[in-house]
């Protein structure tokens, strides 16, 4: 373990702050290449956001641990609370059975993780100061609670969204919150309750006071979304949805649209004056025992010292980056883990460990990249349409890193003059096109492959069977797909020449000779042609 006397007598190469699920990721793939790495932690072990929350304490990332798979990449796809760790021994899997598995599970796997690679962290340890640092070797001063101060040329910030956000309603600090609230049922015994917020948070906490309240209302201005409609796994979960179902079916429960326009304390509860926006905006006063606000978390910038703090966006709940998860305008501030969502807000999975474990590998990678001349892992590939299919063929039939980060991870192909082709795994989508990669082939020809959903999946009912799915195995439509398929598409100069969609395929296997495979290799065809390549073949 480092020393005080050794940390205050050098300049790190990375400073990262918080060890929970992707300051243990970054931590291990920074100790793996022998990087001069400390983790700063203000609780006393790993993932202690998980000993807290989610409160009722079941977890909504699943764990399927039988896939019919013997294949650790693709099982990858089911298992949505491993870490990637080169031991295969170290898989969430092996902690519970449970499809939504136990909260206490994953901080019993967080420890193990830790201790398995003797992660260089400090714990009891809380920052109270991020600077820039003009003396030594420049980057970073970063002072704790007891007053040492670390130095480091980078520093990366994985601490998450620790504080409550609070909407700005005339009262709301009378209410109680998710973070505090009771979790004893029979504390709301035949009560009336009001929640705000249409998360999954506050539906978790409806669900568990259902046999006992008299009345719950869940309210919030925003129309409520499901996660099996959206494909986004934050949008509410089927596994809270108990609540719904007493709504739709008259138990005296209620889903409110509308705002919260003030919250009136008294001695026998609470007055609530409501605006319902689908009842031209009529105001109403309702009456209730407790009232509970479950409206999410933000980002605690408060640490960092002017001018050196992060810009923030989204309503200051997360800082806004660059496509190498950067600060925007702070040089050598970098981000990981749920923090890094603001890249794809609502819309991937980069707010979940089953997402931002990828980018984490590709946080470092940058890293590595850009800091100590290590570039990008690659292969190599013979410049021919059957070689380029062949390779994406097996790649997105296996992947977990794209199937995860949907559209926002992409496999990177780059084609300089004289073949042969570079094959990179896992590029953040816009980092993709960034100079270090053209430049490296000169050309300036990429291909970049995903996995995506179509742009108006979020508008399909997946069980209303009067929808088409024609797309279906159909070459000739597959641009119509809503649901998830690979698409491959070749830039020039950073231009966009041409697209090809994969047709979707119920299993997710594309690979059929006649559906996949073939219309691939004509795609490759025409744009390695435009490349300057051939037809050899693959060897």
């Amino acid at each position: 373990m480092t020393t005080e006397a050794d940390v205050v007598e050098r300049t790190l190469d990375c400073l990262v702050i918080g060890a929970g699920p992707a300051g243990l990721q970054l931590g291990q793939l920074l100790g793996e290449q022998g990087r001069d790495y400390l983790i700063l932690e203000q609780g006393s072990a790993p993932g202690s956001f998980f000993a807290t929350y989610p409160r009722h304490r079941r977890l909504i990332s699943i764990n399927k641990v039988h896939t019919g798979s013997t294949d650790p990449e693709f099982n990858l796809r089911m298992d949505w609370n491993s870490l990637l760790s080169p031991d295969p021994a170290l898989r969430f899997t092996r902690y519970s059975e449970r499809y939504f598995p136990e909260a206490e599970d994953l901080v019993r796997y967080l420890a193990d993780f830790a201790a398995a690679f003797g992660l260089q962290v400090r714990y009891g340890t809380r920052v109270t100061e991020v600077r820039r640092d003009g003396g030594r070797e420049g980057g970073f001063a970063v002072t704790d609670d007891a007053g040492r101060v670390y130095r480091a040329r980078r520093v990366v910030v994985a601490s998450g969204v620790s504080l409550p956000h609070v909407p700005p309603i005339p009262g709301v600090e009378t209410a109680e919150h998710y973070a505090s609230v009771s979790v004893e049922p029979k504390d709301f015994t035949d009560q009336r309750v009001l929640i705000i917020g249409k998360g999954n948070s506050a539906l978790e906490t409806a669900d568990n006071l259902m046999e006992t309240a008299a009345v719950i209302h869940v309210a919030g201005p925003h129309a409520l979304r499901l996660a099996w409609q959206s494909h986004f796994v934050g949008h509410l979960r089927a596994v809270n949805n108990n609540f719904l179902d007493t709504y739709q079916l008259k138990s005296q429960n209620a889903v409110l649209d509308g705002s919260v326009l003030a919250i009136d304390r008294r001695d026998d509860g609470y007055t609530v004056r409501f605006a319902f926006s689908r009842a031209d905006e009529v105001v109403k006063e309702l009456r209730y025992d407790r009232v509970i606000v479950c409206t999410g978390f933000r980002f605690d910038a408060s640490v960092f010292v002017e001018p050196d703090r992060p810009r923030t966006v989204i309503n200051d709940r997360f800082p806004e980056m660059t496509a190498a998860y950067e600060s925007v305008n702070v040089p050598g501030l970098y981000f990981a883990g749920t923090l890094t969502q603001q890249r794809d807000f609502k819309k991937s999975t980069s707010g979940f460990i089953h997402g931002f474990r990828y980018g984490t590998r590709a946080l470092h990678r940058i890293l590595e990249q850009r800091h100590h001349d290590r570039p990008w892992p690659r292969r190599e590939l013979t410049l021919s349409a059957e070689a380029l299919a062949a390779a994406v063929v097996e790649r997105v039939n296996r992947t977990s890193a794209l199937w995860q980060q949907f559209g926002v991870l992409a496999d990177l192909v780059t084609v300089g003059p004289d073949g042969p082709a570079r094959y990179y795994e896992e590029v953040p989508v816009g980092f993709a096109h960034d100079s270090a990669f053209r430049a490296t082939d000169g050309a300036g020809d990429a291909i970049t492959v995903t996995l995506e959903y179509g742009p108006d999946h979020d508008k399909v009912d997946p069980f209303d069977i009067t929808v088409s799915r024609v797309a279906q195995n159909q070459p000739g439509v597959a641009h119509d797909a809503a649901y998830l398929h690979p698409v491959v598409r070749h830039y020039r100069a950073g231009v966009l020449q041409s697209t090809h969609h994969m047709a979707e395929n119920l299993e997710n296997e594309w690979d059929r000779p006649d559906v996949h495979v073939r219309p691939l290799v004509d795609f490759f065809a025409r744009s390695v042609r435009a490349l300057g390549g051939t037809r050899a073949e693959a060897r």
